[in-house]
């Protein structure tokens, strides 16, 4: 059974209203075949509905675009909720849960990584009103990265959320995602060093107190980088 067929028949047995039949049919095909690739006919087909309905919900095929992504935004933001909540007061912990959901999702041969990372190539118009939605999740990660860096005592927190996040976002091929992502966070478990970017990442203990936090310390290899 194909995916399309499942969600219809979900659909049926749901009573699925229009405008959210129109909204998982379109996150469905954009996310598989891409944006621009997918026409609001194809849409309206696989939502089992017509254009008039579509455009009736939404004024133009950007506009669903949009939204979209405003859902893949929401659903971003609330599974970093989710680690909050199984690592309350533990940022290492919640950034290590991130870094290990991105590898398991990038790994996974069905996936095509991140939705807003690919819609951002996709639409480099900066008149469309996706990008806002693109740019804003952007600032919010970053923002929320730098909040965990600093909490977990990391050192240049600021420096080191803008080479995470970028450098997850880019490994979209399968081949070297996972094995990046996974020397991320044995980094982060403090074992070892690593080179990310233009740094080099390392983790320094204090032989004599086991118990005392992990330095984390970073080396800037690029003369050019701040």
């Amino acid at each position: 059974m194909s995916t399309a067929t499942k969600i219809a028949s979900a659909w049926k047995a749901d009573k699925i209203s229009p405008r959210e039949r129109i909204l998982s049919a379109a996150s469905d095909l954009f996310y598989r075949h891409g944006i621009r690739a997918i026409g609001v006919e194809a849409i309206a087909e696989a939502a089992e509905t017509n254009k008039m309905t579509l455009y009736r919900h939404f004024p133009s095929k950007d506009e669903l675009v949009a939204e979209y992504l405003r859902q893949a935004a929401r659903e971003a933001d609330h599974c970093w909720h989710v680690y909050g909540r199984a690592h309350p007061g533990d940022p290492l912990a919640q950034i290590r849960a991130w870094l290990a959901e991105m590898a398991d999702h990038l790994a996974n041969p069905g996936e095509r990584g991140c939705a807003l990372a690919n819609a951002a190539v996709e639409l480099p118009d900066k008149a469309h009103p996706a990008r806002r939605v693109i740019e804003d999740c952007k600032i919010a990660q970053r923002h929320r990265l730098i909040d965990l860096c600093r909490g977990a005592g990391l050192s240049d927190p600021e420096m080191l959320a803008d080479e995470l996040h970028p450098q997850v976002k880019r490994l979209i091929d399968p081949d070297g995602a996972a094995p990046r992502l996974h020397s991320i966070r044995r980094w982060l478990s403090g074992k070892g060093g690593m080179r990310l970017g233009g740094f080099e990442f390392w983790v320094e203990r204090d032989p004599k107190n086991k118990k005392k936090p992990s330095t984390y310390r970073i080396i800037n290899h690029d003369p050019e980088r701040r």
